[in-house]
């Protein structure tokens, strides 16, 4: 017999998000209960931050050009969501010049501002990255995990992993966060969860160097696709934290110079401006080329996706919604524009 469904309901989130999957030109059968559901997610985890945005968006534009109040109405939305001055104004300064040229009615207005915002989000990936999870074919890849304490770097590395695995990737874990017994300890959990192995130092207070010098050998000779390597995040200042980083990062360089790497930094969304700020510290330390935006459901900061876009430059790459195994995704900028501002 099928296995029954997980409490499912058809309700109008579920119906949402599977039309939002199937706008995207995707068949019936390649839809997934997970996704489906995941998205569904998103969208109630978006809920405060979308309510606060779409009510005054709503009432403010379809009347023409924006007057100077509505221009502040929307300021303070966005900004209350988190977006963030230098994108609020980018943001602004768009849809103004298209409501000078045309009154829109408020849902068209709607429409060409998910237009904007959805290239704003893509302009840093250059379209290189598609919305898949994709380590590159024929070599290793080497994923660092940066982020501080909390941030749900070690959670992100087993949902990684998780995803690696399903989709017939050879994965490996490289426990280098040595500062915190408990985040290998944690680390080990979600390794035997998603059944990937995890590559750790027995020792106390082992250099992390050493970790990842291991870790790669250990990739190489089991021919892996993909090595996700977790990085201390209790490091007290920046300097301290560039030294870490760069000597994990000489190590790669030496130990594996074709590997493809990647600097991913975890980045919690609840702490809207202020992980700006860490991030920015981050990206001064290490090469970093992409954000996974964790914590996004229940937080009225989702535009904070934004902020980061436009103030660093820096492209998301995955977000997570929620505390289960599945619940951390390619990021879609369609899919999380529509659940933003889609009420």
């Amino acid at each position: 017999p099928a296995t029954p469904l997980p409490d499912l309901t058809l309700d109008e989130g579920f119906i949402w998000s599977a039309e939002i999957l199937a706008s995207q030109g995707r068949s019936a059968d390649d839809i997934s209960i997970e996704e489906i559901t995941w998205l569904n997610k998103l969208r109630q985890g978006l809920d405060k931050t979308r309510r606060g945005l779409v009510n005054q968006l709503r009432a403010i534009v379809g009347q023409g050009p924006l007057t100077q109040d509505a221009v502040i109405e929307i300021e303070s939305a966005l900004l209350q969501a988190d977006v963030g001055v230098a994108a609020t104004d980018a943001i602004i300064a768009a849809l103004q010049q298209r409501l000078k040229a045309e009154v829109l009615p408020p849902d068209a207005a709607i429409t060409y501002l998910k237009e904007i915002l959805r290239d704003m989000l893509d302009r840093p990936l250059n379209n290189t990255v598609s919305a898949t999870f994709a380590p590159k074919p024929d070599t290793l890849n080497i994923w660092l995990m940066t982020g501080v304490n909390g941030a749900g770097k070690t959670t992100t590395i087993g949902k990684l992993a998780h995803i690696a695995q399903k989709s017939g990737y050879k994965c490996l874990i490289g426990a280098a966060d040595t500062f915190r017994a408990a985040a290998v300890e944690q680390v080990k959990v979600w390794g035997s969860r998603s059944g990937v192995e995890v590559i750790a130092n027995p020792g106390k207070n082992t250099d992390p160097a050493a970790v990842v010098f291991d870790a790669i050998t250990a990739a190489q000779s089991r021919g892996s696709d993909l090595l996700l390597i977790d990085t201390a995040g209790r490091l007290q200042n920046k300097k301290n934290l560039m030294d870490e980083l760069s000597k994990v990062r000489r190590i790669i360089d030496k130990k594996a110079p074709d590997a493809t790497v990647e600097s991913l930094l975890v980045l919690d969304a609840t702490l809207g401006q202020n992980g700006l700020r860490q991030a920015e510290v981050f990206s001064e330390a290490a090469k970093i080329s992409g954000v996974v935006l964790t914590k996004l459901d229940g937080t009225a900061k989702g535009g904070i996706a934004l902020a980061i876009v436009q103030q660093l430059g820096l492209p998301i790459r995955f977000i997570g919604a929620g505390e289960g195994i599945e619940d951390l995704r390619p990021f879609s900028s369609y899919e999380f524009v529509e659940a933003l501002l889609d009420g």
